[in-house]
């Protein structure tokens, strides 16, 4: 049975990304079906909206959007009706309860969620800082990270580092290599979180493969042999073991589940930290 396919257009006056992500989230629970994104950022003119609107004509399908200037708002809801397009304000339900329980009505400030504020500037902060510690770089300098991720390679320790770091987390990720020592700080750090990450052996030799085929290497080497790899996990884990690292598997795990549960590990990191 094929796929079958339909419209969804995601209108923002701001990047789209809480679209894009609450879309996704939703669309995903319906197998064989997949959607034809139309996205649409920055729209707060009229001139914007007439764009969008002869694209949902020409497509129509589901309409999702985020419009703080109730006039473009309502010429969009105007044009849904017309096509018989479903459309939906995303976060209308959300503000309005927000505004039933805080008693007061929002601020009404297209793109509010990305003002140049501290806590913006702490993101660009950990993202700088985990670019300069991917990988092992600079490994004198791990005591100043928030967490450090271990494991083997082609276990998403670099998307889970930037992942991690678009959360204002300053992260830092070391390779454990056969033969290579570990350096020697990653024993000594106190204040990081260091979380190790491990997969099935089997997991790892089907991206490593994958790897060297991207590169049209050899694969007549101990990197992809399963029996290598598994003795590499095994070792991982002792590591970690020995060192009281938690270990967080993420061989059926996306990055962002991934990256949750080390954020609930770091929150309860720094509990534990301010209680001695």
């Amino acid at each position: 049975m094929g796929r079958s396919y339909f419209h969804l257009h995601l209108v923002s006056d701001s990047t789209g990304e809480t679209l894009i992500a609450v879309s996704r989230a939703a669309a995903s629970q319906y197998q064989g079906i997949s959607a034809i994104e139309h996205i649409y950022p920055l729209v707060r003119t009229q001139n914007q909206i007439d764009r969008v609107i002869a694209e949902l004509e020409a497509a129509p399908g589901i309409v999702l959007y985020t419009l703080v200037e109730k006039d473009l708002a309502q010429r969009l809801e105007a044009a849904a009706r017309d096509y018989g397009c479903p459309c939906l304000s995303v976060l209308d339900p959300v503000l309005g309860l927000f505004q039933s329980y805080l008693g007061t009505a929002s601020t009404q400030r297209p793109g509010a969620q990305h003002v140049l504020n501290a806590e913006y500037f702490k993101r660009i902060d950990a993202l700088n800082y985990t670019m300069m510690h991917d990988d092992g770089q600079l490994p004198n300098d791990l005591e100043s990270a928030d967490v450090i991720l271990v494991g083997i390679s082609r276990t998403s320790k670099t998307p889970t580092s930037i992942y991690l770091a678009n959360r204002g987390i300053k992260t830092a990720n070391v390779p454990l290599v056969p033969g290579i020592p570990l350096p020697p700080d990653l024993e000594r750090v106190r204040n990081p979180l260091v979380v190790g990450l491990i997969a099935s052996p089997e997991r790892i030799v089907q991206i490593r493969q994958n790897r060297l085929l991207s590169l049209n290497a050899s694969d007549d080497t101990a990197y992809v042999d399963k029996l290598a790899v598994t003795e590499e996990i095994t070792q991982s884990r002792k590591l970690f073991a020995r060192h009281r690292w938690p270990a967080i598997d993420v061989t059926r795990r996306s990055i962002e589940e991934t990256a949750a549960a080390i954020l609930d590990l770091y929150k309860n990191h720094r509990l534990q930290s301010a209680a001695q």
